[in-house]
């Protein structure tokens, strides 16, 4: 009899992990992505708004520059600093329900401004609530959705996906504008809440955890089972920090990329459009501007995904920050009044280089930090952030003090080549480093 009962059990164990079924002729990780990147894109209306308040809230609350900075200030660290509590989160409870809750408090936290009357006001709903909702929807939700649906393809996933908050500016950025221009800033943050709210149901509906949930392997990989749930979110978010702060690769890559943060959103998204209309330019053509850069920077991104699978990310991250520092150099020199061709080819030029850093960065913490690596993204995600939210502030300061971003620009093309060699500086998981003789 207990022979009997072995055999029953031994032919009886294959049944408690079932096959997953056929594949199918296009794999549903290219569904996930398609919900991911529409997602983004209705996410990113939030990003697009900051540069045009400046001058708008400037003129209705008299408030200084550095003031409204230091509201954008706020939303950016936040981004960052939620974004690895967010992967941590969306390992406990799923990414479905983590970004749905994101979206819904981006949504509330945009409406709420419609009311403000004073500066904390804007700080409270922009800085603090924005910027939670949005550190949740941050690039960490691109990277958990790589790293769970593909194995092969990931670096040009990871580039679709990061170029969807670059379409998002694109699609949103000459809307908001057009409606600050001629119906003030109010209908341009509630048309940021609608954005987001709208999102929700694609999400809850469309979007799925992982790829056992479906009965699939992930794209390119063989099929597992669906981990169970991770429970103590922060301490695992803080236990992997810690861990990661131990090796030199997670400092080479936070500090670059807080630099990339501070040349990017914190600077040109925030900053360009004021910086230009000083010199003379109007709002929407500025806002244009930017929306061109969008366009550019969707090619540069997916193409950044491709280089990156198959060159060394360290290389492309060096040559990307070298240019893009380049650029800057130049940019108090090109702008004017009317758009003319060379500030075009700087749109062009910087457009392909603006997140053309995030899959080589994603693939470092990949080869380094394994499984942690999309937690360990979220602080890379958080250096970026702060470096903007500081930028973003000084950059204000700057503005108000010496009544001109010319000091800014160039201080930013400086970091840029700092960065370059501090990519350069990475190496290998393994490789040995040098030490020098004592």
């Amino acid at each position: 009899m207990l022979n009997d009962v072995t055999q029953t059990t031994e032919t009886s164990a294959p049944a408690r992990t079932p096959a997953p079924p056929r594949t199918p002729r296009v794999h549903r990780a290219w569904f996930v992505a398609a919900v991911t990147f529409v997602t983004i894109i209705g996410a990113a209306a939030f990003a697009s708004l900051p540069g045009l308040l400046i001058e708008p809230l400037h003129g209705e609350f008299h408030w200084s520059r550095g003031t409204i900075g230091l509201a954008v200030s706020v939303n950016l660290a936040l981004y960052g600093l939620t974004a690895p509590f967010a992967a941590a989160l969306m390992d406990r409870f799923g990414i479905r329900r983590v970004v749905a809750v994101a979206l819904s408090v981006i949504s509330l936290g945009s409406l709420l401004t419609v009311w403000m009357t004073a500066a904390w006001q804007l700080v409270l709903y922009w800085g603090l609530l924005v910027g939670l909702g949005s550190g949740s929807m941050a690039l960490a939700f691109a990277a958990t959705v790589t790293n769970r649906w593909f194995v092969a393809r990931r670096g040009l996933v990871t580039g679709i996906l990061t170029a969807a908050g670059a379409s998002g500016q694109l699609v949103f950025l000459p809307l908001l504008s057009w409606l600050v221009e001629h119906h003030g800033w109010r209908p341009a943050a509630v048309t940021v809440a609608l954005a987001a709210a709208a999102v929700v149901p694609f999400v809850w509906l469309l979007l799925r955890d992982h790829p056992a949930d479906v009965r699939l392997a992930p794209y390119g990989g063989a099929y597992v089972e669906k981990p169970a749930p991770v429970t103590g979110a922060a301490r695992r978010a803080l236990t992997v920090l810690f861990r990661a702060a131990r090796t030199g690769p997670f400092w080479l890559l936070a500090g670059s990329f807080a630099i990339c943060g501070a040349s990017t959103n914190g600077l040109v998204k925030t900053h360009f459009v004021p910086a230009a209309h000083d010199h003379g330019m109007p709002v929407t053509a500025a806002a244009g501007l930017l929306a061109v850069i969008g366009v550019f920077d969707v090619v540069g991104t997916i193409a950044s995904g491709w280089f990156t699978d198959r060159f060394a990310p360290r290389r492309l991250l060096a040559v990307y920050y070298a240019l893009r520092g380049i650029s800057l150099l130049f940019l108090p020199m090109l702008l004017a009044p009317s758009v003319h061709p060379p500030m075009l080819f700087f749109i062009v030029f910087y457009g392909l280089d603006w997140v053309a850093t995030v899959p080589p960065t994603i693939a470092l913490c990949r080869e380094h930090y394994g499984d942690d690596s999309a937690i360990v993204f979220g602080w890379v995600l958080a250096s970026h952030q702060v470096g903007a939210a500081f930028i973003a502030f000084a950059g204000g300061v700057a503005r108000d003090v010496f009544g001109s971003y010319d000091i800014v620009w160039y201080a930013s093309g400086a970091l840029c080549a700092a960065a370059a060699l501090m990519a350069l500086v990475i190496r290998r998981p393994g490789a040995r480093q040098a030490v020098p003789a004592l």
